[in-house]
């Protein structure tokens, strides 16, 4: 009896295990503020989403938004500042990507 509840538990973590690391997340990604005044920030993806995270405050870090894989082009509209930065990237699935609005002049983005 308690060999067959061994093996029942054994074969349901296995089953457990082969679900969860099947499946494919798509990326997802955040911004982060490091410069003194406000960023709105335009996400374009090559399947043809726009995603706009407007008003992100100094020192601020959104949360996790998904977006489809392939590549991804950002830019930036920084309050007071006449340069956009942009950048491109290839995302990829299962994976997280942190676009940074970093300090500095001329205003630059980088992607973590």
């Amino acid at each position: 009896m308690k060999t067959k509840l061994l093996y029942a538990f054994i074969a349901g973590f296995v089953a457990l295990a082969l679900t969860a690391c099947s499946a494919d997340e798509d990326p997802a990604m955040r911004v982060r503020n490091d410069r003194g005044t406000k960023a709105n920030v335009q996400i374009k993806t090559s399947g043809g989403s726009t995603i706009n995270i407007n008003d992100v405050e100094p020192n601020q870090t959104t949360g996790y938004q998904n977006v489809s894989e392939g590549v991804i082009e950002v830019t930036a509209s920084i309050q007071n500042e006449p340069v956009s930065p942009a950048t491109n990237f290839h995302a990829s699935k299962n994976n997280t990507y942190t676009v940074v609005v970093a300090a500095g002049d001329p205003p630059t983005l980088r992607v973590e």
